[in-house]
């Protein structure tokens, strides 16, 4: 890892803070509540994990972040994001481009469509690291090229003079990565970072990721479908699901003791080599959560889960559940959650 900026905030302090966010989505059909109140905080040294299926709103939380949401449709109609104090969202565009790509970097999860077509891989990265570091060309060059070795790309002074479509899709995913590293933020927003990428490459790239947390104090945000590695790598979880949260834990504690039937019914669709092996021959089906998620332009009344839900009741059906602290640092949007934690609370 390359020298890195000067820390000067201690482990644990908070340093992106998002409350009450609210990001729509403008269409001929209505409104798309995309990301409807989310609040979570990432604190420097830490790994906060981001996690639910696809539509939930965590990577429109991300781009919020870094103010990158298409508009129109797009738009943030509420709510704040504080980095080290400052509110992204009052400040000028000109301000926010010093702080993205520097400050906060985003490993975004569709490098095709991130990587600019016309302009080789090597002179997109060296751009970055010249832009925000103050380097030379040539000083700017060897960095992207030690960047590219990091990741494991082979033959970095040949791949450097490719263009995006001449890399496999696992290749182009690791220049999205040395290019997010490059500078080393002080928060990285890692959306599916190892999509793509054989499972000897994911555990380079998740090593590498760690080292930059451990060495420098990064704040992490993990968006991720695969609950494996949140288990291995977050200290924290946000569960979402239909645009907001409905439960944070940390990670041991959500494992043991989840509170909300959907993070419950997550962990359940996990796959257990033990127990597939002690299947009778095709009775080893995973877990399933029923139905599909509902369309965000027209929630159901009352929890957005309760159509799928197995606890559901009456009172579900009719209100909004409010996300309330059950344990210490345990928080669930859920009427049943104190009965589903065994009466904890």
């Amino acid at each position: 890892m390359s020298q890195g900026k000067e820390r000067d905030i201690a482990p644990g302090t908070p340093v992106l803070e998002i409350e009450n966010l609210q990001t729509h989505f403008f269409t001929p059909a209505g409104a798309v509540r995309a990301v409807d109140g989310v609040s979570y905080t990432v604190r420097a040294g830490e790994t906060l994990s981001v996690v639910g299926e696809s539509g939930c709103g965590k990577s429109v939380t991300a781009l919020s972040v870094l103010r990158l949401v298409t508009s129109p449709p797009g738009r943030i109609v509420g709510g704040s994001i504080r980095f080290e104090g400052r509110d992204l969202l009052t400040i000028s565009e000109a301000e926010m481009e010093k702080i993205r790509g520097n400050d906060i970097s985003m490993i975004f999860q569709e490098p095709m469509t991130s990587l600019n077509p016309l302009y080789k891989v090597g002179d997109q990265i060296s751009e970055a690291i010249a832009l925000h570091k103050g380097l030379t060309r040539r000083q700017a060059r060897d960095h992207a090229l030690d960047m590219l070795r990091r990741v494991s790309i082979p033959e970095p002074e040949q791949r450097a003079q490719a263009y995006p479509h001449q890399l496999s899709g696992g290749m182009r995913q690791r220049v999205m990565i040395a290019m997010a590293l490059s500078c080393d933020p002080k928060v990285l927003i890692a959306d599916e970072p190892t999509t793509a990428l054989d499972v000897t490459i994911q555990a380079q790239i998740l090593d590498l990721m760690r080292d930059l947390r451990e060495s420098f104090g990064t704040a992490i945000v993990l968006i991720t479908h695969d609950m494996g590695v949140v288990a291995e790598n977050a200290d924290r979880v946000v569960v979402m699901y239909a645009g907001r949260k409905v439960e944070e834990a940390d990670v041991d504690d959500l494992f043991d003791n989840p509170g909300h039937p959907y993070t419950k019914g997550l962990l359940a669709a996990i796959p257990h080599l033990d127990e597939a092996a002690r299947a009778e021959p095709g009775r080893n089906r995973l877990n399933e959560i029923k139905g599909m998620v509902p369309s965000l332009a027209k929630l159901p009344p009352g929890c957005s889960f309760a159509p799928r839900c197995g606890f559901a009741t009456e009172q579900c059906l009719a209100a909004y559940p409010p996300l309330e602290q059950l344990r210490p640092r345990h928080w669930v949007a859920c009427w049943h959650a104190d009965r589903l934690m065994g009466g904890s609370s």
